[in-house]
């Protein structure tokens, strides 16, 4: 990001939230700063449920890429064992009505391959509500990720009553190297999920396919797709939304760029799919993954990113900030946020007048959307909280230069922390923060919510329960009451203690 092109917030639009509107309902991971993101969330049985990851940076520490993240110190504390922390990934209900948490779900253990004792679930990493044809009423269903080398298989989950939950899935949907299941959607009376891990990679697939379910729970579970769409790049199935009756599916593809796909779901599997867009927009694979979606008005919103925060070291791509497209019923396109460029169908400029990250280069994903009362928020991760322990030697030139004038942490309190924006047309934008409603910790709006008592929004804050602080005597561990996923309400009934005081910049 070139800090003299930033631009400034202009007034915001009458009628949707602003920053002040938003409380915070979590601190500190829910009392517990191992709770690193607020991975998945649900509105289920008039309750909020948050699906939670531990301790993912040491998890990170313990399965360093080809090209290491050269971080010194290492943010969080890491002994090198990683089983001897409490990897088991937990649920938690929130009441609106009473303003209380609940501890529902943990990971049971299990006995992996190997013989040793896991966690059977290290993440929940997706929710959704549907019923089954054998489901009595809607159910929660929530996807896992397992312990990499050590464990089962990912699986699919089921609850009927929020507090008790099984498995309604073989290990890995039948194959055990499958250990992250990522999306999951209801659609036309199936339940959809795609493999979205293989073994310790967590966003690339065995097999990059759509797998379906009418029930979980007494049915198989089926491929309703092909491998990769017939296209042998295509790495994992991202994400999955539906709009406009067709289900659209977004692939993640380190060689040439997302791309998207749409099916009407119907006829016996595999279905017909209709490829939408390709080769990332026409900007390759600086938009390697469909991170998210969203309909919302006449179009289907979808936003980008570079696996590990914008910098692919697997595959050395990037490091590039996220872009936001839009696609409408007829199969065009238009470039919302991003770089301008001619493709094949015509020039694209975004419409939004902002480039990639909302003008924010540390923005690496296009993180989570949601539509709530008529407007479209959109939230990202931001990756410049991690500037004070990187190896400054190997940032871009321009970044050092600009080290140089405002200091390392002048640029991270101003820019730390994930930006929200809202839309109420897609093109206009206002900023709700860019601080990570200040606390730089706070680097992910990773799950976003709308309710009947406002917008939810949890956290990706992994730098919890102690963080790398520069003192005097040097680099030392200290506590860190502001590490671990924190959750947000917005609702113009919300102001008060806690709240957001609307900073900016």
């Amino acid at each position: 990001m070139d800090a003299d092109r930033r631009r400034a917030p202009g007034p915001l639009p009458v009628g949707g939230l602003a920053g002040p509107d938003f409380a915070r309902v979590a601190v500190g991971g829910f009392g517990d700063g191992g709770n690193s993101y607020a991975h998945s969330m649900a509105w289920f049985r008039e309750k909020l449920y948050i699906g939670t990851v531990r301790h993912l940076l040491c998890l990170l520490k313990s399965s360093q890429p080809a090209l290491p993240h050269f971080m010194d110190p290492w943010p969080v504390p890491y002994s090198g064992d990683i089983f001897s922390l409490d990897l088991r990934a937990q649920i938690w209900c929130y009441d609106p009505k009473s303003d209380a948490w609940q501890h529902v779900h943990s990971s049971p253990v299990v006995v992996g391959p190997s013989g040793h004792e896991v966690p059977r679930d290290l993440g929940y990493r997706g929710m959704a509500v549907f019923q089954g044809t054998s489901d009595p009423a809607p159910a929660l269903y929530v996807t896992t990720v397992s312990s990499d080398s050590r464990g089962p298989g990912a699986h699919v989950l089921r609850s009927t009553d929020g507090l008790s939950f099984e498995a309604v899935s073989e290990p890995g949907l039948g194959d055990p190297n499958i250990s992250s299941l990522r999306s999951l959607v209801s659609f036309e009376g199936r339940l959809y999920v795609s493999p979205t891990g293989n073994r310790q990679a967590w966003n690339v697939a065995p097999s990059a396919e759509v797998i379906g379910s009418r029930d979980p729970v007494s049915e198989p579970w089926e491929r309703v797709s092909i491998p990769g769409f017939g296209d042998s790049s295509n790495e994992s199935i991202f994400e999955m939304e539906h709009f406009g009756g067709y289900l659209y599916a977004g692939t993640f593809n380190s060689r040439s760029g997302y791309q998207v796909w749409k099916t009407k779901a119907e006829g016996e599997p595999p279905y017909s799919w209709t490829k939408v867009v390709g080769s990332g927009a026409y900007r390759g694979n600086l938009n390697e993954a469909a991170t998210s979606m969203c309909a919302f008005g006449d179009a289907l919103y979808v936003g980008s990113g570079i696996q590990n925060g914008g910098y692919d070291r697997t595959h050395r791509i990037g490091p590039a900030a996220g872009e936001l497209i839009r696609i409408y019923p007829d199969d065009t396109w238009d470039l919302v946020v991003g770089t301008p460029r001619n493709t094949p169908e015509g020039a694209r400029a975004p419409l939004s007048g902002m480039g990639p990250g909302f003008d924010n280069f540390f923005s690496g994903y296009i993180w989570r959307m949601a539509a709530h009362e008529g407007w479209l928020y959109v939230g990202t991760l931001d990756t410049s909280v991690f500037l004070p322990y990187a190896d400054r030697a190997r940032l871009p030139a321009w970044l050092q230069r600009t080290l140089r004038q405002v200091g390392v942490y002048g640029l991270v309190g101003y820019e730390g922390g994930f930006d929200l924006w809202r839309s109420r047309d897609g093109t206009h934008w206002a900023n709700l923060t860019r601080a990570g409603f200040d606390n730089p910790c706070n680097y992910g709006a990773r799950t976003m919510v709308s309710s009947p008592y406002g917008l939810f929004v949890g956290t990706a804050n992994p730098f919890g329960p102690e963080i790398a602080a520069q003192t005097v005597l040097g680099w030392t561990y200290v506590p860190n009451p502001r590490g671990g996923a924190e959750v947000w309400l917005g609702s113009h009934d919300r102001q008060g203690a806690n709240g957001y005081e609307g900073r900016t910049t």
